[in-house]
C-alpha cells in the first residue's frame, strides 16, 4: 500500500502581508534563516505589487547522451535558471525607482535612464498562507534582469514588470523557502 493521504488542509493560497510582501537588501546583508525573525532594518519594503502577484520559474535545459546504436543511455542537466517575476505599481516610491534603474541613477526628483547594471541584492517575499501560515521566500544573491515596457494610461497604475534572475549564493543555492505559523496576527483567507 502507497504511503501518504490526502489531506485538503495541505492546499493553500497566497498573498502578501498587509504590511507588503517584497523586501530587499544590499549584497551582503544576512539573510533570514527561518519564517518567523523579523527582518533586520537593511531591508526595505518595496510596496505594492500588482494584482498577478509573484511567479517563480525554475528552468533547465539537457542534453541526451547516446550510445553508438543510438538509444539514449544518460540524461546530463546543462543548465538550471531560477526567475521571479512581478510587477512594481509604486512607481513614485524611491526605493522601488532603485531598483528598478539602479541606486546610483536614482536622486531626488531625478531617475537617469542607462544601461549599467543595478547590482545584485537579497531580496525577501513574505507570503501568507491559509490557515494562519505563512511562507517565507529568500533569495540571497539575486538581479533584476529585465524590465518590461511601462506604460502610462489613463485609468491605469504605472508599472514596472521585473524578471529578477537567482544567482548560487556561496553553498550553490539560488533561493530557501521557511514556514511558519503567522506571528503576527495578519489577516487570514
Amino acid at each position: 500500500m502507497a504511503k501518504g493521504r490526502l489531506n485538503a488542509n495541505n492546499v493553500s493560497v497566497g498573498k502578501p502581508q498587509a504590511a507588503g510582501g517584497i523586501f530587499a537588501a544590499p549584497t551582503g546583508t544576512e539573510p533570514p534563516k527561518d519564517a518567523a525573525t523579523a527582518l533586520v532594518e537593511a531591508f526595505v519594503n518595496l510596496g505594492y505589487v500588482s494584482e498577478d502577484g509573484l511567479t517563480n520559474a525554475v528552468e533547465t535545459d539537457t542534453e541526451d547522451i547516446k550510445e553508438w546504436g543510438g538509444a539514449t543511455v544518460l540524461t546530463v542537466q546543462t543548465s538550471r535558471t531560477e526567475t521571479f517575476t512581478f510587477t512594481f505599481i509604486e512607481s513614485l516610491n524611491e526605493d522601488v525607482l532603485k531598483q528598478v534603474y539602479g541606486a546610483d541613477n536614482v536622486k531626488t526628483g531625478e531617475v537617469i535612464h542607462n544601461g549599467l547594471p543595478k547590482g545584485r541584492w537579497v531580496y525577501v517575499f513574505e507570503i501568507l498562507l491559509t490557515g494562519d501560515k505563512k511562507r517565507r521566500i529568500v533569495v540571497p544573491n539575486a538581479e533584476i534582469t529585465e524590465v518590461g515596457e511601462t506604460a502610462y494610461k489613463a485609468g491605469e497604475a504605472i508599472g514596472y514588470e521585473i524578471t529578477l534572475s537567482a544567482f548560487p549564493d556561496k553553498d550553490g543555492n539560488t533561493a530557501y523557502e521557511y514556514m511558519a505559523q503567522s506571528a503576527t496576527g495578519e489577516e487570514k483567507h
